[in-house]
């Protein structure tokens, strides 16, 4: 017997329902290992599949949490042919994340140099992959100017910082309070909403202009038109805005836009219903990913950790969604 504690929702509704229940983490079957799990990372996703708004199945309850984790291996099962005792390793994807011991799959798991911590190892694979698969299915590369929609979240951050490396140039949405990190990261950044930086739709700042008038300054600053646009925002801003600064819809993608993107004929990509999962894209990516991050070449920004006891909080802080970065549990 294996046994750990593991975070449950036991009700639909919120992080109030959220419990820690002592279990058994089973022994690895074939092709499977053991972790001792170091850090699990809060993805909203996490809380929306109990949070009743995509549905609220009975049968789903207690329901585990948690998609990516980095820890070290504690045991291997059976044809496990890469992986041995105290190796460690980043994981995703993965289910129940949050918990003190797991079983996953090794073909889930990448190695962790040590010099990564374990902390930015567990929050970068679900942001990473998401912005290589993004980046991907735009085409965006050399030449390019791409307008990233929500620069400053995890997802946005990522894209940013991936879309520099293959030789774009990037405008970034965000709120004031984050232009001095876009910039540091290379883009130019931009507010949206009114000339607060608050989020008012496509109404126009009391200058008069709209935000695709100041995504266009800020890309004469870049000497170019924007040529490609991610939105990880999904409002009727954002993807407005897209459609308006690029002609090629092909080129422009929106991870959180689900009900407007068949609408626009632009692409979906994720794992929502009809959307692109790029699953062959972002399993490719997670090795590079890792060492990208290793090296300091990706700044994984983790806002906060937590100890497992204080799964609500994290919960309750990510739905706030005033973090400008990962937030992490550490069991």
């Amino acid at each position: 017997m294996h046994p750990t504690t593991v975070v449950a929702a036991v009700a639909y509704g919120g992080p109030e329902n959220l419990r820690l229940i002592d279990a058994d983490a089973g022994e690895p079957g074939p092709g499977e290992v053991l972790l001792d799990v170091r850090a699990a990372a809060v993805n909203p996703i996490d809380w929306k599949v109990y949070s009743g708004a995509m549905g609220a199945d009975p049968a789903r309850l207690p329901m585990r949490l948690g998609a990516e984790v980095a820890g070290v291996v504690a045991a291997v099962g059976p044809n496990v042919r890469w992986l041995a005792v105290g190796d460690e390793v980043v994981a995703w994807p993965v289910r129940g994340g949050y918990a003190r011991r797991l079983v996953v799959p090794e073909l889930a798991t990448v190695r962790k140099p040590r010099a990564l911590g374990w902390a930015p190892a567990a929050a970068l694979l679900v942001a990473g992959t998401t912005a290589v698969h993004a980046l991907t299915a735009t085409r965006t590369g050399h030449g390019d100017v791409v307008l990233v929609h929500g620069g400053s979240g995890s997802v946005g951050r990522m894209i940013v910082q991936l879309a520099e490396l293959r030789g774009a140039r990037v405008v970034a949405t965000a709120s004031p309070a984050s232009h001095d990190d876009l910039r540091a990261l290379g883009a130019v950044p931009v507010a949206y909403g009114g000339s607060s930086g608050s989020d008012s739709g496509s109404d126009p700042a009391p200058d008069g202009r709209t935000l695709a008038d100041r995504v266009r300054a800020a890309a004469r600053e870049l000497g170019s038109p924007v040529t490609t646009a991610i939105d990880a925002v999904g409002s009727d801003e954002a993807l407005d805005t897209s459609v308006e600064l690029v002609a090629d819809r092909t080129r422009i993608a929106t991870i959180a836009g689900f009900a407007r993107a068949r609408e626009l004929g632009i692409l979906l990509l994720g794992g929502g219903p009809g959307a692109d999962p790029g699953t062959e894209v972002r399993e490719a990516a997670r090795a590079q990913l890792v060492e990208l991050a290793t090296d300091g070449t990706l700044d994984v920004h983790v806002t906060r950790t937590y100890p497992l006891e204080d799964v609500a909080q994290a919960h309750a802080d990510s739905r706030a969604g005033h973090a400008r970065g990962k937030l992490v549990l550490l069991p």
